[in-house]
C-alpha cells in the first residue's frame, strides 16, 4: 500500500453492506473518504468498527438523498471530492413489488438529486452500483454486457435500468462525465476481520444470511424453493461473488475513471455459478453444522440460472475475482459467529 493520499470520494449509502466493504477497501488503498448515509439499511456500527480498523477518521453524515439540501451541504464542506461511488438505494426485490413507488422515489428521484448536487459542486465522476437483475430472464448464459437489459421482474431491477439511462443521457449530452455501471451478481460472505458483514433487518431477502442464522440456531431450517430446475441439481444456480472481490472492483473502476470519460458498463461476477444446495454443503463443510432445509414449491420471478461472463472486467479493469464459495462461507461463518446478533450487540469488539 503506497503512502500517497488520494482522491476523496463520496460513498453514498457507506454504511450498508456493499458500502462499507467498499468504504474499508478504499482506506487501505489511501483514498479519503466521506460517507453519507440515512441508516435505512446501513449501521452507523459498521463505520466505527472501520475506523478501529484502520485507525482512520471517516467523516458521515446522516443525509437522505431525498433531501438535496442536505447533500448540497456536504459537498461544500468537502469541496475536495472529485468522484462519488452510489450505493444508496433501497434493494429488497419483494418489498419494490409491494411498494412500487417508494423505490421510484428512493432509488430514482433520490439519484436525480445526487447528480444535480455533483453538477453545482462541478464532480463529474461516479460510479454506480447496478445489478445483474436489469437483464431479466437470461436470453443466453453466461450473461456479457451485450445481453438485453430492460425485461426487469421486478420495480427493484427497474429502478436501477431507470438511473442506468439517465446516466447514460448525462453522458450524452455533457462529454466530460465519466460513468461507470457496475452490475453485480450476487454478494456474499463479510470480511476476513469478521468486525464488519451483512447484517439483514428481520427475515433475511438473500440466501447466504439465512443459511448461517439456521447454522447459529437463529432460524429452524431453510426453504429451498423448487427443486426441479434444469440445473446439475434440479436447485437454482447463481454467479456468488464474494464481497472483498466486489469492493476490490470499486478500486479497479476508480483506477478506470482517471483515464477514460463517456459511459462504461461491466458485470462484476466470478463466471461459475453454485446451486442453493452447493451453497448448503460449503457452509456445512466451513461450518461443522449441519443445515436443516425443506424444499417448497418455486417462487414466482425466479430463473434456473443467471451467471456473468466477467471477461471484460478482466480486460479493461484488470480484475478478477479471486475466492471461492467456501471462502465466502468461511467469511460469512467468522461474522456470524462474531456478531450472532449483527451489529445490534458488539460482543467485545473494538466500537
Amino acid at each position: 500500500m503506497s503512502t500517497e493520499l488520494k482522491d476523496t470520494v463520496l460513498v453514498t449509502g457507506g454504511a450498508g453492506y456493499v458500502g462499507s466493504h467498499t468504504v474499508i477497501t478504499l482506506v487501505e488503498e489511501n483514498y479519503k473518504v466521506v460517507v453519507i448515509d440515512n441508516f435505512a439499511n446501513g449501521n452507523r456500527e459498521s463505520i466505527n468498527r472501520i475506523e478501529a480498523l484502520t485507525n482512520t477518521s471517516i467523516p458521515c453524515y446522516d443525509v437522505d438523498l431525498l433531501n438535496k439540501e442536505d447533500i448540497q451541504k456536504v459537498f461544500k464542506k468537502h469541496p475536495d471530492i472529485s468522484c462519488v461511488i452510489h450505493f444508496a438505494a433501497l434493494k429488497a426485490v419483494g418489498e419494490s413489488v409491494e411498494k412500487p413507488l417508494l423505490y421510484y422515489r428512493v432509488n430514482v428521484l433520490g439519484t436525480i438529486n445526487l447528480i444535480e448536487a455533483m453538477t453545482d459542486a462541478r464532480v463529474t465522476k461516479i460510479i454506480f452500483s447496478s445489478s445483474a437483475t436489469v437483464y431479466g430472464d437470461p436470453k443466453y448464459l453466461p450473461m456479457d454486457e451485450k445481453h438485453p437489459v430492460g425485461n426487469c421482474t421486478s420495480p427493484y431491477a427497474k429502478s436501477k435500468q431507470f438511473v442506468e439511462e439517465i446516466l447514460f443521457d448525462i453522458c450524452r449530452i455533457k462529454p466530460e462525465w465519466s460513468v461507470m455501471v457496475l452490475r453485480y451478481f450476487n454478494p456474499v460472505g463479510a470480511h476476513s476481520s469478521g468486525m464488519i458483514g451483512e447484517d439483514p433487518q428481520g427475515t433475511p431477502n438473500n440466501l447466504t444470511p439465512y443459511v448461517s442464522q439456521v447454522a447459529i440456531g437463529k432460524r429452524a431450517e431453510l426453504l429451498i424453493y423448487g427443486n426441479d430446475y434444469n440445473t446439475h441439481d434440479g436447485t437454482g444456480v447463481r454467479d456468488y461473488l464474494h464481497i472483498t472481490d466486489l469492493a476490490s472492483g470499486h478500486i479497479a473502476a476508480m483506477k478506470k475513471l482517471k483515464e477514460s470519460t463517456g459511459f462504461k458498463v461491466y458485470n462484476l461476477g466470478t463466471g461459475k455459478g453454485s446451486s442453493v444446495l452447493d451453497v448448503v454443503k460449503a457452509f456445512e463443510k466451513v461450518s461443522g453444522k449441519k443445515i436443516n432445509y425443506n424444499i417448497v414449491n418455486r417462487r414466482d420471478g425466479d430463473v434456473a440460472t443467471m451467471c456473468a461472463d466477467p471477461a471484460k472486467a478482466k480486460a479493461e479493469l484488470d480484475w478478477t475475482a479471486k475466492y471461492t464459495l467456501e471462502d465466502m462461507c468461511r467469511d460469512l461463518w467468522n461474522w456470524q459467529l462474531k456478531n450472532p446478533n449483527g451489529f445490534r450487540k458488539i460482543n467485545g469488539l473494538a466500537h
